[in-house]
């Protein structure tokens, strides 16, 4: 994958692919990157990548030309299209499913706005995704566009060093995962669960499924609305409702 970061910031993203999981997959060549000003764009002779909006308001608006330009110096230098990805408030709620989605895609572009917002002639005529990480407003859509690229990132082959991570995280599944533990095996008087000492692996992974449903059925029961369950976790599910109603 490679990804394209239009951004008036770019040293805001040095420390996040210079660190942690982001560096090692970039070291395996999971991914590589290009950080683009977009206002080197501009064909304003002040450099100015904002105007006031047009009927007034509030606050300075991002003008379409050096975003235009950036995104197509950058789409024609790819083989493939791009997905060209806008952080915008506005746009759709993110999560796991999408995440999946998108890591499957040979090239994104990421376009991290500030000021009021943008000329609505880049929604329309540039981007494929609006993207929202939730109901707040941030100063600008790097930090958006961090929280996107990282788990993004993280799914693509070889960014992990164990292939099994990935498939067993939280919203992967469908549910919230399951408690961890490790040693050691009493701390202060908190215990392990014994099943997990047992060595018994299809013992532990049965209790693991149960815990992954006890834990979302406590704190996202809506993630639970037409999951299919099997017989088994059906019983279980209605075992939990049952001692919540008591």
């Amino acid at each position: 994958m490679h990804i394209d970061v239009l951004t008036l910031f770019p040293e805001m993203f040095q420390g996040v692919f210079h660190s942690s999981i982001l560096q090692r997959a970039h070291e395996r060549d999971a991914f590589s990157y290009n950080l683009v000003n977009f206002r080197d764009y501009t064909t304003n002779r002040h450099s100015k990548v904002d105007d006031y909006p047009y009927g007034g308001g509030a606050g300075m608006v991002l003008t379409p030309q050096p975003i235009f330009d950036a995104v197509e110096d950058i789409t024609t230098k790819g083989s493939s299209k791009p997905r060209v990805i806008l952080m915008c408030p506005q746009g759709e709620p993110y999560n796991q499913k999408k995440a999946e989605e998108l890591a499957e895609e040979d090239h994104l572009v990421f376009i991290c706005g500030h000021y009021e917002g943008f000329d609505e002639r880049i929604r329309e005529h540039v981007v494929t995704d609006e993207i929202s990480i939730g109901d707040y407003v941030l100063t600008g859509g790097e930090l958006g566009a961090m929280v996107v690229m990282d788990s993004v990132i993280r799914l693509l082959p070889d960014a992990l060093g164990n292939k099994d991570s990935a498939p067993q995280d939280s919203f992967s599944t469908g549910l919230l995962e399951h408690p961890h533990y490790t040693r050691p095996a009493d701390f202060r008087g908190m215990k392990v669960p014994d099943v997990l000492l047992s060595g018994d692996h299809a013992k532990i992974n049965s209790w693991r499924k149960q815990q992954a449903l006890k834990r979302t059925f406590e704190r996202r029961k809506e993630l639970l609305k037409g999951k299919e369950l099997t017989e088994d976790e059906a019983k279980f599910i209605k075992q939990l409702q049952n001692e919540e109603k008591d």
